[in-house]
Order: structure tokens, then sequence, then C-alpha cells
């Protein structure tokens, strides 16, 4: 048998389907044997009702939207974790899906989510996205936004962030510190205001500690997975003068670079020095475990949700907000060598 509906449970009963969902909610009008009756059935034929239909009367729901890139990325798993604690507190559920790093993708489950009514939505841009107006046109509808991590700038959204600029800063700063003097940048995308800010604060610990930029050694791999880290290291391999230390966008990119850089006889640290964004779990695992700039995923999750939760309350007087999170440089073996 198929999932039983309200007109099914009616026909079952004899009585009407207005009547039937009058009895469900306990309205005044309905008589306590009727009501009886009705919860008697509905428990006997495993009726449940459908909380899409129901927020499509209500205009809104108890489910909020989580929309990332990659859900197999720790980083996002883990974001998702701190968003689905603080929603379940509060009596809603999330509905994740993933952009699979496409703009298409994004735009069509943006779409879907908005359809079915979703109290709001929690969301990280893909690296393809350019272009906004799918995310207009959701605040248009009244469906409150907050972005994290990967965020569109000019978009009035609360929004929960790291300071980019500093902790690519410091990261650079610490290579320096140990003596190395060509660093490279691998780069995710251009476009990506996470991006240009961690390039842009590389950049100023190279002019600040007067070590020169070689634009050779920056490289945009267009993409944040460990296959794109294995392309940026073979293309340094390839050079006559390659880098002492590379800066990559996030840590599966430096795994992957990692790897490459292993396979071609290199040494870790002494060749070439490592360091990435997130402080995954599987950054401490290879060995020399990866230097890496920790971000507050599962804090970031929670404080998205909560500021969602807080336009949920007071929609009409609610004023966007910017939330900068701390990290902590986790400095490891892949880039402490003595100075030279």
């Amino acid at each position: 048998m198929g999932h039983m509906t309200l007109k099914d449970l009616a026909a079952k009963l004899g009585i009407s389907a207005s009547t039937v969902s009058r009895a469900l909610h306990d309205h005044p009008d309905i008589s306590d044997s009727t009501k009886k009756l009705v919860v008697k059935a509905a428990e006997k034929y495993g009726y449940q009702p459908n909380p899409i239909a129901q927020s499509l009367k209500k205009q809104s729901s108890k489910i909020i939207g989580v929309i990332v890139p990659e859900i197999r990325h720790n980083f996002f798993a883990t974001v998702i974790s701190g968003i689905e604690e603080v929603a379940y507190e509060a009596g809603y559920i999330i509905m994740v899906c993933q952009s699979n790093e496409t703009l298409n993708r994004e735009r069509m489950v943006t779409k879907a989510l908005a359809a079915n009514r979703v109290a709001g939505i929690i969301m990280a841009i893909s690296l393809e996205t350019t272009s906004n107006e799918h995310m207009r046109s959701v605040m248009r509808q009244g469906i409150p936004l907050v972005q994290f991590d990967r965020v569109v700038d000019e978009l009035d959204t609360g929004k929960v962030v790291i300071d980019d600029f500093r902790a690519a800063y410091r990261m650079t700063s610490h290579l320096i510190d140990r003596g190395y003097k060509r660093i490279g940048f691998l780069a995710g995308r251009e476009g990506i205001s996470m991006n240009r800010l961690r390039f842009n604060g590389y950049l100023q610990a190279l002019k600040n500690h007067n070590i020169p930029f070689f634009p050779e050694l920056n490289i945009n791999i267009g993409g944040c997975r460990g296959s794109n880290g294995r392309a940026g290291a073979e293309e340094y391999i390839k050079l006559d003068n390659p880098p002492d230390a590379v800066l990559c966008i996030n840590d599966p990119v430096a795994v992957g670079a990692f790897c490459r850089f292993r396979e071609a006889g290199w040494r870790i640290p002494e060749d070439v020095a490592l360091a990435g964004f997130s402080g995954s779990p599987e950054s401490a695992l290879i060995e020399p475990a990866l230097s890496s700039v920790a971000q507050p995923a599962f804090e970031m999750g929670k404080t998205a949700a909560s500021l969602l939760l807080k336009q949920l309350k007071d929609k009409n007087n609610f004023r966007p907000e910017t939330i900068t999170l701390e990290t902590e440089l986790l400095i490891r073996g892949s880039s402490y060598k003595e100075n030279m």
C-alpha cells in the first residue's frame, strides 16, 4: 500500500477530508467522538501529514534549507552538524542540498527549496557562482538567507565568516619565519571573495617581510579538491626554479599536492613546505602532518543557524550582520624546519 493521503483516510471513514483535517488539528467545531475516531484511524492506517503540503498552505514550514558545495568535504559536513544542533533545539529540521561546485545546480536547488516554502536558507556558494540573481530571488520572496564561509559580499544578508586575509597573512608569515623565500600560492578560482582575500593576505605578508612575489608561483587550479592540488603540484614540478613552500587554498588541495610531491621524490618540508586551510582531520593523518589554518566549522554552523532563527523571529526589525569567527594556526611537520 502506498502513502495514505488525507483523502484516503476520509474515504475509509466515510466523512469529508475537511472534517478529517479539522479533527486532527483539534478544531472546536468537531465533536470529541469524531476526533477520537479520526485519530484512531490515522494510527491504524499509518497516516502522516504531508509537511510540504502543509507548508504550501501556511506559506512557510519548520524546515531550514542548507546548501553546501560538497557534503563529502569534512569542513562542510561539520558546519552542517552545527546547523542541525541549533535548528533541532528550536524545533526545526534541516534539508541539505549540495551544489557540487556548479552554479547551475546551485540555482536548481535554491529554486526547489524556495518552491517548497522552507523557513529559510543557509548557504555557501559554489566556486562557479558569479551571478547571484537566484539568491536575490529568494530574498524577494521574503525567505531569510544567511551565508557562511564563501559569501557574496554585495548581498545584504547575514554572514558568518573568518578573517581570510588575516589567516593567510599569519600562515604566510609563519612560512617566512621558518626561512622559506620562494613561496607559492595554490588558488581555487578567481572571482570568489574567499580566494581573493586569502591571496591578498599572502601578498601582504610577502611585502611586509620584504620577500619577493614570483608570479609563476601563483597558480589558479580552478577547484578545491585533491585532484586540483595534484595538478598544481605538477605545474610546480615542471619549473626550473620551483617554490620552496606553498600555501594552499584548503586542506584537500594541500593533501593532493603533498601526494604528488612525494611521488616525485620531493621531501616535505625540506624540499617544499605545505600549508592549508580548515584544520580537517585528514590533515593530521599524513606524515609529516599538514600545517593548517583551523576554521571553527561547528561553531560556524551554530552561528549561522542562530542568525537565521533570529531573523525568523523578528523579520521586520532584523538587521543583517556579519559575524567573524577566530581561527587558529596548527603548525605541524609539513612546514617546520630549522631556519635557513
